[in-house]
């Protein structure tokens, strides 16, 4: 890795940023601090890792990107527009259009089969070319031959790969993935980044990636650190 990027210098080309942000959880009388005075940006199409050990904040930091909890202190802009204070139907739409976001669990619906699962969210927002591009979305993921197939007929591999499919299928400006290979073994694990991270580029979406593994870390443009809910170092790699 190099010395650490310039976080903070905010561009018009950067597809999220924190400015000084806080959660906190709890009673009034005893809260506890989660995340802890983070400022970053993440500019288009950039891939960052975020490490740190279990308990360290980053699925909280995740779901406050995605706008999927909120924030107790400080500011979220996602795709140009500020979602601390947006109402839920405002940040649902935003959150429709920008962000895909790919879980340790597949979370896929067991009765559709790998097309229906792809397609859905796009079906619920009214594209009406949502089963082509569904289909489109499987191929790239190496699956155009398991459209018809249901979950429990797809190893955990295949199905990590659909649930990608459905992230890159809106062509979103960022995908989040919170450890995507953690159910997997190391061998399918290699198979899934690979993928992801080829269907990443193919979209041009920036990409955030929790794992604790370093060395899959490496293997994007910048590691974010984070221990004890704060930022602790931001480096670009070589």
């Amino acid at each position: 890795m190099t010395s650490p990027s310039n976080s903070q210098n905010t561009t018009t080309s950067d597809v999220i940023t924190l400015d000084n942000l806080q959660l906190q959880l709890g009673a009034k009388s005893h809260m506890t601090d989660i995340l802890k005075n983070i400022s970053v940006s993440v500019p288009a199409g950039q891939h960052v890792a975020i490490l740190g050990p279990s308990g360290a904040g980053k699925t909280s930091l995740l779901m406050i990107m995605a706008g999927l909890e909120q924030a107790t202190g400080g500011t979220v802009t996602l795709a140009g527009h500020d979602i601390t204070t947006m109402k839920e139907d405002e940040l649902a739409a935003l959150r429709r259009d920008n962000v895909g976001i790919i879980f340790q669990a597949f979370r896929l619906i067991p009765s559709m089969t790998a097309l229906q699962n792809v397609a859905v969210p796009m079906e619920l927002a009214g594209n009406s070319n949502a089963q082509d591009i569904a289909a489109q979305a499987l191929e790239k993921v190496g699956l155009g031959h398991r459209l018809n197939h249901l979950p429990d007929q797809l190893s955990g591999g295949e199905q990590q790969r659909v649930a990608i499919a459905r992230a890159i299928a809106p062509k979103p400006r960022i995908l989040l993935a919170d450890e995507p290979t953690g159910n997997l073994d190391s061998k399918t694990g290699a198979l899934v980044i690979e993928t992801l991270f080829e269907a990443t580029k193919s979209v041009g979406a920036a990409l955030i990636l929790i794992t604790h593994d370093v060395s899959l870390a490496d293997q994007c443009e910048r590691v974010l650190t984070i221990e004890d809910g704060k930022l602790v170092s931001d480096e670009v790699c070589a």
